[in-house]
């Protein structure tokens, strides 16, 4: 006596397999708003060491002066291989003043991303286009010689 079992379960059990894998992946980044906690914040009142408590370590701070903090989240989704694509993107920035007091907080969204794309492999330059072998053993020989810049002992 031989059991046969039905192919078309079979068949559709294997094919709702391969589509899960193709479901999109959401991912989150960086910060998590607590719109309450943000809306706490007073300019005027608050300072560095009571923002710090109440948002946290910031995302980044300013380049070249610890005055301006900003706060990022970011949402993605991506199906399979695909690189990340932003859904959403919050950033909260928050000046202080000298004495470290908040000056303002301000809110962007995802309008702010900026797409850079690269320029093929390499950096245009202006100037010489020198092989790599030339850029290996180029300054063989001229470093310190006479008669040449950048040596020791001139003409």
């Amino acid at each position: 006596m031989s059991v046969s079992f039905p192919r078309f379960p079979v068949v559709l059990l294997a094919v709702a397999a391969l589509a899960s894998a193709c479901s999109p992946v959401r991912g989150r980044q960086g910060y998590v708003v607590d719109p309450d906690l943000v809306n706490a914040i007073q300019p005027g009142v608050d300072n560095r060491d009571s923002v710090m408590q109440t948002l946290g370590h910031p995302t980044l701070s300013g380049e070249f002066t610890n005055d301006t903090w900003y706060y990022i989240s970011r949402k993605t989704r991506n199906l399979a291989f695909n690189n990340p694509q932003p859904e959403s993107q919050s950033t909260i920035i928050v000046r202080f003043e000298p004495d470290g007091t908040v000056q303002s907080i301000n809110r962007t969204d995802e309008s702010q991303i900026a797409s850079i794309e690269p320029y093929g492999k390499t950096t245009p330059t202006l100037g010489r286009n020198d092989g790599f072998f030339e850029d290996l053993f180029g300054n063989i020989g001229t470093v310190g010689a006479p008669g040449t810049t950048g040596g020791t002992s001139g003409p």
